[in-house]
Parts: C-alpha cells; structure tokens; sequence
C-alpha cells in the first residue's frame, strides 16, 4: 500500500529526501493556528459504524481499486530511501555482505526496485494488500525472482513465516503503511513483522504526522476516529504522535532508536498556496545480539 490521491491526500509528496532546504526533524510537532484548532475541534461527528465496518471489510477491495486506476504511473520512484535511511548500508560489517530486506506494503515497487539496482547484494521479500500491485511488481521487468519475491499478504492476519523465515530479515521497511491500518489492527501487524526480524535488526518507518496537512483537508463525514479519517475512494489513513507510535512499537516488543517529526512547507502549485506537511520518521529495533557482534 502506499498513499493514493483524493479527499485529503497529496499524492506523491512524501518522495522527499529529509536533506531539502525548507524540513527539518523535530521531536516537537507542528503547533496549529487558532482557526485550524477550531476547525478539528468542531468535526466531532464520525462515520457512522456500519460504514466503517464496510470499509473495513472491503480495505482489499479498495486497494485493489486504487491500483486499477492508477496502474503504475501515480508514484515516484523512491531514489530517497538509500539517502534518508543511511542503515540500509550501515548494518554490513562488511561492504560485501548479503542484505535481506522485507519491504511490508510495496505496492508497485517504487521503492525496492530502485534499491535493488543500487544495491547488487540486497535480497528483497515485498509484500503488499492488494494482489494487483504484488502483479504490476511481477511484471515490472526488473524483477528477478533470484533477488526478489514478492507475495500477496494481509499483515494483520496472515503470518508472514508462510513466505519469510522466521528471524530471517535484517532491515524492514514500513514505509507510508501503518496509517492505512485500522488501529485496533496495527500492533498485530507489527508482532507479525517482529517476528521475522533478526535479534538485531532493524525497522524503519516514515508515515503521516499529526495535523499534516492532509489530515486538515478532509471534509465534513470522512471521519473514522481520533486522528483516522476516509478518502473518497474509501482507502483510510492515521495520523501519528510520536507518543503514540512509540507505544505501538513497544507493545510489539520493538525497542525505541530514533522517533522525529519531519516538518516541510510545500508548494501546491495547482492552488498557489505554501502547506504544511508533517511526517513520521523513526527507527525501531529487535531487541537480541547484534548482527555486528
């Protein structure tokens, strides 16, 4: 999964590189303005329950629309992972070692394949809800099952052990993933990705921060629960505290590394207007030996 467009998406603009004039990480989040306080404080009405347990139901369904509409075309490729998560090479003890990595919600593969050209000693395992992104990642001609295998899974219920051995992964990326998971769900799919993590190994998460823009565009009626909201094609997303985020892990059996927000002041260029946008970025590790050591 990945973030898709509509009511109170920006389609794309996490494509950011945490380096680029204008962001900065801060452990303080955005402070919003008094009429935007006023203006979450009066949407108080939520979707009403059997909604919500339709589109929960239907979560695959609406994915798997998303990809139907937006084939392979709608994402950038992520050139910026490599830079903004400097581990990805860091957790060799030598530059030669193999690197297994599990990318949990690879959609179209935006982000693997273009590590998978930077990086000729990296073994990927790509999952993802919607079984027509796992295909558009099949079909992409830079897929090499010797480097690569990508699967179909529901990381709240299906266990990832069925594809990935367990304690067999060094680096999880979780990237733009968790926020479109009910939170009642969310622990379970982090046990789940927990569980094939080396004594060691790492996670690294990037996701929507609290009062990004995005979560202040939506209407009137797109309410899920605090911080959860629905777009118009029925794919949900949260919005992260730290504080929440680091219980989330914890609870998993994840150990704390780094938790920031990363603050960026965007240009729309359709509206003519400079927003505010608000992410996520941490690192979260399995508490055991090092693979260094």
């Amino acid at each position: 999964m990945a973030e898709p467009g509509g009511s109170g998406a920006g389609a794309g603009e996490e494509e950011t590189p945490a380096s680029v004039p204008g962001q900065t990480q801060s452990s303080s989040g955005r402070v919003l303005t008094p009429e935007e306080r006023d203006r979450l404080g009066c949407d108080r009405v939520l979707v009403s329950e059997f909604r919500q347990m339709k589109l929960e139901k239907e979560a695959q369904k609406n994915w798997d629309l998303f990809y139907k509409r937006n084939s392979t075309n709608f994402f950038k490729d992520r050139h910026w992972t490599t830079r903004e998560f400097e581990e990805l090479r860091a957790c060799r003890e030598f530059e030669s070692q193999r690197l297994v990595l599990l990318e949990a919600g690879c959609g179209v593969g935006n982000c693997i394949f273009p590590l998978l050209e930077e990086d000729l000693n990296l073994f990927v395992y790509a999952c993802d809800f919607s079984p027509r992104a796992v295909e558009f990642v099949k079909q992409n001609p830079l897929y090499c099952p010797e480097r690569c295998c990508a699967f179909q899974c529901d990381l709240t219920k299906d266990d990832l052990r069925e594809k990935v051995p367990e304690g067999g992964v060094d680096v999880v990326t979780l990237i733009f993933v968790l926020s479109a998971i009910h939170p009642d769900k969310m622990t379970l799919a982090l046990q789940n990705i927990s569980r094939v993590l080396k004594p060691g190994g790492v996670v690294l998460f990037r996701d929507y921060g609290l009062y990004d823009h995005t979560m202040l565009r939506f209407k009137a009626g797109s309410k899920l629960g605090d911080n959860f909201y629905v777009r118009q094609d029925g794919t949900r997303s949260y919005f992260f505290s730290r504080e929440l985020l680091a219980e989330l892990f914890e609870g998993a059996g994840l150990h704390l590394v780094a938790n920031d927000y990363v603050l960026r002041e965007m240009v729309n260029k359709k509206e003519g207007l400079c927003v505010p946008r608000v992410f996520v970025q941490s690192k979260f590790t399995k508490p055991g030996q090092s693979q260094s050591s």
